[in-house]
């Protein structure tokens, strides 16, 4: 892997492992959001309780933890580049008393595994974050056998995610925020519609089908909305950790005061847009 690539993936390690407490602290509020794309992708595998699944960042183990229910008589292999996120994988597997689960700290570019390994791969979001999505992509086709699917699901176009762009444009008129280079890591990297799709074609995949899943995040009360903000998000605490005391309190109370005009009922629901992509390898 070339020099600067590491340097991204060594980023993104020390990024998700700095968050992992966060998202340990929100994981069933987190989980319970994020399970829609999660029911898509695993509806999109068309599992068989004898499948053999690799379910690539993972996070805090879904939707991998799901997924073993289903191949209770095959394995699910969870991965992730992050130590610290699959420190709350393990302890979430336990709880569950999920036995036919491997949990292995990889990088997507460079999978450990034997070619023609797994009969599907589940990955959700992760590709906005890989170093290399294209060279991702072709190490799930290496790895997955001849008729094995692949799902995968990305984060839509800015507008559609209005969850966490609320705190981003409010932070943007204090502080400007750098803007990523193009191709950069970042949440709304595989936004396009058509991107991912492209980058599945262009790794081998087929049949390759595009969903989009649309809803909302019900935060509760704005403080809530602001702790989770700031406990997981992390382009949001990146971006305040460049402000002073007076500036947070500022973009914070601006925060809150959209939030109350737009919810005076004091129940914080933002939309959330994202795209769930699938393939098949030939």
């Amino acid at each position: 892997m070339e020099a600067q690539l590491e340097q991204i993936r060594e980023q993104q390690k020390e990024t998700w492992n700095k968050f992992s407490s966060g998202w340990r602290k929100w994981d069933d509020f987190t989980m319970d959001w994020l399970r829609p794309m999660g029911t898509e992708i695993i509806n999109s595998l068309q599992l068989r309780p004898t499948d053999t699944v690799l379910d690539i960042a993972a996070g805090t183990g879904e939707p991998g933890l799901t997924i073993a229910a289903i191949v209770r008589d095959g394995k699910v292999v969870i991965t992730d580049l992050a130590e610290g996120m699959l420190d709350v994988a393990r302890d979430n597997a336990s709880k569950k008393e999920i036995t036919n689960c491997e949990l292995v700290r990889c990088d997507v570019c460079e999978l450990p595994f034997d070619d023609e390994t797994f009969d599907a791969v589940s990955c959700r979001f992760g590709f906005m974050f890989f170093p290399d999505m294209l060279m991702a992509a072709k190490e799930m086709a290496r790895v997955l056998k001849p008729g094995g699917r692949i799902a995968a699901a990305v984060w839509g176009t800015p507008e559609k995610n209005i969850w966490i762009t609320t705190t981003l444009s409010t932070i943007n008129k204090s502080v400007e925020l750098p803007k990523p280079p193009p191709g950069a890591p970042g949440m709304f990297r595989c936004a396009a519609p058509g991107l991912l799709s492209g980058l599945l074609a262009e790794a081998g995949f087929t049949h390759i089908t595009e969903k989009r899943i649309d809803g909302k995040l019900n935060c509760g009360t704005s403080d809530n909305y602001w702790n989770f903000m700031n406990d997981v998000a992390a382009p949001v605490v990146a971006a305040l950790s460049k402000t002073d005391s007076n500036t947070k309190d500022k973009i914070k109370k601006e925060v809150f005061d959209l939030l109350n005009e737009k919810f005076p009922n004091k129940q914080v629901t933002l939309d959330y847009g994202t795209i769930v992509v699938c393939g098949e390898k030939m």
